[in-house]
């Protein structure tokens, strides 16, 4: 059992992740014309192979993994890359890790609700600061930047 269990999670990191339709080009788009950081949670080693991967990240300027998304890591985000949050998105589809911390520190966010975000992560959009765009595909997001 164990060895079927090991190789199961060995198929798994072999296998490149879903890309869900239009994000490779809607990210070619966005990194032609804003600076793109993935901002994304997990077990370091974990999500970095996940990344590389997906063959995506080639669209962004840096890639950040930590272990929880809260308002005091995206207040360290936006010191660390000099983000002026008016001017700052949160692309997302966790209210709970991605749109209410960007929110609460000023940031703006664009929430894109997905059929299999994680039940942990669900929870009401609350209100901020910052602006807020809800979008049906990430694919929309080239109509708005």
């Amino acid at each position: 059992m164990v060895q079927r269990i090991d190789q199961m999670a060995a198929d798994l990191e072999g296998t490149p992740p879903h890309i869900l339709d239009g994000v490779p080009e809607t990210l070619a788009y966005l990194a032609d014309r804003h600076r793109l950081i993935l901002l994304t949670k997990g077990e370091p080693a974990e999500q970095a192979a996940k990344v590389e991967r997906s063959g995506l990240q080639t669209y962004f300027d840096a890639i950040e993994i930590v272990v929880e998304k809260n308002s005091e890591v995206y207040v360290q985000i936006i010191e660390q890359f000099k983000i002026v949050k008016s001017h700052g998105w949160m692309v997302g589809n966790s209210p709970r890790s991605d749109i209410n911390p960007a929110l609460q520190v000023g940031l703006n966010a664009v929430f894109i609700p997905h059929s299999n975000t994680w039940e942990l992560e669900k929870t009401a959009v609350e209100s901020g600061t910052g602006k807020l765009v809800i979008l049906s595909q990430f694919r929309d997001l080239r109509q708005h930047f």
